[in-house]
């Protein structure tokens, strides 16, 4: 057999997409798993968007679109951009993908050179390194600590930029941390970002509608506008709109990269769904109110859960700002025996530990580049919450009491 390509062994698949593999392979031999595992809300898509795409359907708008998307979807998306951010990209400067993972990572091949690097915060987002290293470039992890509030800060960010230096991402608020960015620290980093001309802005804010305690979101286009020329700014309807499965994402950006965006588009996949791109119209210019309804639904949650994890031993926990998200420090249940003989010797070693004997999937701190530390997500109802806590603390207790 010829040899596959070496580009595979820079990364390994997704500990997010494992860990949820065999959640559900255990849910299907009849186990009662509470699924904390995957970042996809429970709420439903608006009804709004849904009849949207049923009217496509029915009116037969099944063909291929623009590859960039829709004239009615990029309108959409600019007013989108104006309304919440003040920012102006006008059609021809946005660009219509199948979801905000794969725009990301043909944001990272237009702008990454081979060999170059692309700063990146962690803990973040377990495929970042992945895509960073299937675009031709090295990851430059900067390691971000609770003690800062998971946040990158502007020393620890002009120390990373060399000049091999050609991007930094951006996630706020985070996955896998819940952590976002003030103005005042946005604006911070941008000061040093505005001294390295070379270097591209990614910004991810698909959780931009998920924050609590009235956080004022900003991004960094909004922040700092000299940096406008060099920042493409990407969301989606995946968590807002509760659209995961719809498979939608859109960037704003400057005419150059948008069209290389859209270059790389028409030799890989083409245009997105016709149809999820009626619904995501539907989405963006339909009611929005409902959308503090919802987060202040997961802030409900992420309150719950941080009052509980208070008195479980071996776990301290940051209270994050947004997404839906907690990242918990498990250094004290490290290096523990459970009563069953099981060695506990990473965060890999808790999770798989804690999904076998107690029916609770969680994601080891490994998939996101920063360890010892678990991620729950909240994006589920309060009675699988309540079930999953009350499994956590047996564990704990186990753990540290033997």
């Amino acid at each position: 057999m010829p040899d596959l390509s070496s580009v595979l062994n820079g990364f390994t698949p997704s500990p997010i997409a494992e860990m949820f593999g065999l959640a559900t392979e255990l849910k299907a031999k009849g186990r009662d798993i509470a699924d904390l595992s995957v970042g996809e809300p429970d709420f439903t898509t608006p009804d709004h968007a849904k009849a949207a795409a049923i009217e496509a359907i029915n009116q037969n708008n099944t063909r291929y679109t623009n590859v960039a998307g829709t004239i009615e979807l990029r309108r959409a998306v600019s007013a989108k951009f104006k309304r919440d951010n003040g920012l102006d990209y006008p059609p021809e400067q946005i660009v219509i993908d199948a979801g905000v993972k794969p725009l990301l990572f043909h944001a990272l091949q237009a702008v990454v050179e081979p060999g170059s690097e692309v700063i990146l915060p962690t803990p973040c987002w377990a495929s970042y390194g992945g895509m960073i290293t299937l675009a031709g470039g090295q990851a430059r992890p900067v390691r971000c600590p609770q003690s800062t509030g998971f946040k990158l800060q502007p020393d620890a960010l002009e120390a990373a930029i060399t000049p091999r230096t050609s991007a930094i991402m951006l996630n706020s608020p985070s996955n896998p941390t819940g952590a976002a960015y003030t103005r005042a620290e946005l604006k911070a980093l941008t000061d040093v970002l505005l001294r390295h001309p070379q270097v591209w802005i990614i910004a991810d804010d698909i959780y931009e509608h998920i924050v609590f305690d009235g956080f004022d979101f900003t991004t960094p286009a909004q922040v700092e506008p000299r940096l406008y020329d060099r920042t493409i700014t990407l969301n989606g309807v995946s968590k807002a709109y509760a659209m995961t499965g719809w498979r939608i994402g859109y960037a704003g950006g400057p005419v150059p990269v948008i069209n290389a965006i859209k270059k790389i588009l028409t030799q890989n996949n083409g245009n997105p769904c016709s149809i999820s791109q009626a619904a995501a119209v539907a989405a963006l210019e339909g009611p929005q109110d409902f959308l503090k309804d919802r987060a202040a639904s997961f802030k409900e949650r992420r309150d719950y859960l941080l009052s509980r994890m208070e008195t479980m031993p071996g776990l301290v926990c940051h209270a994050p700002e947004g997404a839906f998200y907690l990242y918990p420090d498990c250094a004290g249940l490290i290096n523990r025996t459970a009563p069953d003989g099981t060695a506990i010797e990473s965060s890999t070693d808790l999770a798989r530990y804690l999904l076998a004997r107690h029916d609770l999937a969680v994601v080891p701190g490994a998939a996101f580049d920063y360890d010892p530390n678990i991620r729950i997500s909240y994006a589920t109802s309060m009675a699988v919450l309540v079930k999953a806590c009350d499994r956590l603390e047996a564990a704990c207790n186990l753990l540290t009491h033997g």
